[in-house]
């Protein structure tokens, strides 16, 4: 697992490259929820989500050597437009594999920070196509969620929250691969041990739970048509898994509706722009599954704002006609 200290030097090394994102009260949500609840906005990172912490982490700790061979990773696109602009930023080419299903917006932000794109069809082997391209390239690795620097780089999300909500006694955090969640449980847990850790999974395709009752990393079937595309890598990483066997408190699960609904009260009440694993830990919060005391000070991590207007606004505009449409039957029963 990652110590506290691995956590900052990695914000040491990333200092004034990354944004130090801010940490804002929600008393709209808050009152909703029954706590007094705070929101880390990693939708304002440097592109766009809490991916790049771990990536320039990861690239300013290679040689020049590994820099040269160029970069290679694998992801549905938050860590591909991290690495991407990581490479950027040292003068390194980088190549990713995606799924050909990734939101057109992360494809084009990837090309546009010049990295390489190749679509692989089938979620289930992403890895295995990594595997053929880097080593046809030489290419240096970046894992996006089972690489101790990676995940030292995440951490420094957790230490942020700590240092800016010293009070705080529940932590809410969105899961793929587990990168974030085991970041932050290593800072958290390290500096507020009893602070509860909830992790939240996709309902329809949860990784973590089946991986900790197996006892190692298992693939897991998730949804390709998911607003919350950045919570459906193929598996949850060993590492991270270590750290969730440690640290997390709870795992809940939430619905494609319930993430929705909770993108659409974020854009209306506390005007963020966010994409559906950005929602995913709010969710989680707004439909009650997870259960804390009244007014516990409770922070809800906001991992990302890289999500498809036309997309978000079919959502929210499907979900507002399937409301009139109650309405309107219900008013249509009435006496007049």
């Amino acid at each position: 697992m990652i110590d506290l200290r691995q956590i900052q030097n990695a914000a040491e090394r990333i200092h004034g490259k990354v944004h130090r994102t801010p940490l804002f009260s929600s008393s709209a949500l808050g009152d909703h929820t029954r706590l007094r609840l705070h929101l880390k906005c990693e939708n304002f990172q440097k592109t766009g989500s809490f991916k790049p912490r771990g990536a320039l982490n990861k690239v300013l700790s290679l040689s020049e050597a590994e820099r040269a061979r160029g970069l290679i990773t694998v992801s549905a696109g938050n860590h591909a437009q991290a690495v991407a602009w990581a490479a950027r930023q040292v003068g390194a080419p980088c190549a990713v594999v995606m799924p050909t299903d990734a939101p057109r917006s992360k494809l084009d932000a990837v090309r546009g920070y010049g990295a390489t794109t190749i679509l692989h069809p089938d979620r289930a082997t992403l890895f295995d196509r990594l595997e053929q391209e880097r080593t046809a390239r030489g290419a240096t690795f970046i894992h996006p969620f089972d690489d101790p620097v990676v995940l030292a780089g995440a951490g420094t999300a957790g230490l942020e929250i700590v240092e800016d909500f010293p009070e705080i006694q529940a932590l809410v955090v969105p899961v793929g691969g587990g990168g974030l969640l085991c970041g932050v449980a290593c800072a958290l847990k390290a500096i507020r041990p009893k602070a509860r850790l909830i992790a939240v999974e996709l309902e329809a395709g949860p990784g973590l739970k089946p991986a900790l009752e197996a006892g190692k990393p298992v693939p897991v079937s998730r949804p390709a048509d998911t607003l919350a595309d950045g919570m459906t890598p193929p598996f949850v990483g060993a590492i991270p898994l270590e750290a969730a066997r440690e640290f997390v408190d709870e795992i809940v699960t939430v619905t494609e509706d319930e993430i929705v609904e909770a993108m659409k009260l974020l854009l209306t009440r506390a005007k963020l722009y966010v994409e559906g694993s950005g929602a995913a830990a709010t969710a989680a919060l707004l439909a009650g599954k997870v259960r804390l005391p009244e007014n516990a000070r409770t922070v809800a991590i906001v991992s990302g704002g890289n999500v498809d207007l036309s997309r978000l606004c079919a959502a929210v505009a499907g979900e507002d006609r399937e409301d009139a449409a109650v309405g309107g039957r219900a008013r249509a029963g009435r006496p007049r």
